[in-house]
């Protein structure tokens, strides 16, 4: 049976897509102002687009192919926003919702299809409380960095850079019902290992395995039950922290060490730099320590997840455009924000030459071959589709009811 080597290949991993077959494209915004770090800047433009005169709103629209201010578009499962064309819109802004709009950075949404070229419905419809999503990041040869991410709040899906990848959730309905995972994988894991294998057992595996090449994610699946259970532990910890925690529990740097603000940051910070040898991130004026140098290093597809995520919230807007109508100064939660993701960061970083050990010493793997003759694979063409859900009626344009 083929293995692995300490420096080559996992020649007998498979592809992600064979082992949760749904899988969605990213959202396609086609207009940067509807999303926004922070809810009250999305409730202002929209306030400044719907008191707008007629002749005023296509401008501020920034209108495209997909949606003008004379179409119209049916509610987003879940949410409450108009359905007549945008010419017609009126009343308070839809309630913003958190999505995951790249690597590490949660921000606001309006959750209005008549805004977003392709908002992805059938993504919406099994977004709650018990899902969890997969989003594979972008190719960008010798880059490194991780090949999958994972989220609860409905994630956007696009790569920083490469081409984009996948949006997967871990299950096909609402209420964490029907794994979307390749019918009899979990039954035939668990009698392989001699233990229960859930979804998010298999999830866990994925963040603390998985690979990236050109073409596909790669997961390999042991056939020692300890490397399975190492990785799966291993998993849940790179899970955590992606999820930044669970309620009170958030994630801290070991030895009591905690990345705090040194010297106040100023009211428009427009650079974001690194001191190694002080550990020191400078924001502007501003000085936030300890902050290692392995948060600073940290890469998504080839790019810089602080340098990022900065700067989404200090670039220059055009005046004029919706965009442009933001906070002031620094809002203090974003501060919280960063001093967060640091810590994230920085502990990510540590797990990584973990991740790095269980590749290299898989072992021996469970080939296609074995899965073909479990009858795993191929996996059915209904896995790969999205199931029929329609728990309550959708409002479709003009105040229609869709019908599925």
């Amino acid at each position: 049976m083929p293995g692995v080597t300490n420096d080559g290949p996992l020649t007998d991993a498979m592809p992600l897509s064979d082992l949760m077959p749904w899988s969605v494209a990213p959202l396609r915004l086609g207009r940067g102002w509807p999303l926004a770090p922070d809810a009250a800047s999305l409730k202002a433009r929209w306030k400044a687009f719907v008191t707008s005169p007629s002749e005023r709103r296509e401008a501020l629209l920034q209108p495209s192919r997909a949606r003008t201010l004379r179409a119209g578009a049916a509610q987003l499962p879940g949410r409450r926003a108009g359905t007549e064309p945008l010419a017609r819109a009126k009343g308070p802004c839809p309630e913003p919702v958190r999505v995951l709009h790249g690597p590490f950075d949660e921000q606001w949404l309006i959750p209005d299809q008549r805004l977003i070229d392709a908002a992805r419905p059938e993504l919406w419809r099994v977004a709650d409380e018990h899902q969890l999503f997969l989003v594979e990041q972008g190719y960008v040869p010798g880059a490194g960095g991780p090949a999958v991410l994972a989220c609860a709040v409905l994630p956007e899906g696009r790569s920083p850079a490469g081409r984009p990848g996948r949006i997967r959730p871990l299950y096909r309905r609402p209420g964490g019902a029907e794994p979307n995972v390749a019918p009899g994988l979990l039954t035939y894991l668990s009698d392989r290992y001699g233990v229960p294998v859930r979804p998010e057992d298999l999830l866990a595996w994925v963040l603390a395995s998985a690979t990236r090449d050109a073409e596909e994610c790669r997961v390999p699946l042991p056939v020692d039950p300890q490397v399975w259970a190492r990785g799966v532990e291993l998993g849940r910890r790179v899970l955590w922290l992606h999820r930044r925690g669970a309620g009170a529990d958030r994630p801290r740097l070991p030895g009591g060490r905690r990345p705090y603000v040194r010297a106040p940051l100023p009211a428009r910070p427009a650079e974001l730099l690194h001191d190694r040898e002080e550990e020191a991130l400078l924001v502007g004026d501003g000085r936030i320590a300890p902050v290692p140098a392995a948060a600073w290093d940290f890469h998504v597809s080839g790019v810089r997840v602080l340098e990022q995520w900065f700067a989404r919230r200090t670039a220059p807007a055009e005046p004029g455009t919706l965009a442009a109508v933001r906070p002031a100064t620094w809002p203090q939660p974003w501060t919280s924000e960063l001093l967060e993701l640091v810590t994230v960061l920085t502990l990510l970083a540590e797990l990584t030459p973990l991740q790095s050990e269980l590749r290299s010493t898989l072992g021996d793997l469970i080939g296609p071959y074995e899965l073909r003759r479990a009858q795993v694979l191929p996996v059915p063409a209904t896995a790969r589709r999205p199931a029929t859900v329609l728990d309550q009626p959708e409002e479709g344009p003009g105040g229609q009811f869709a019908i599925l």
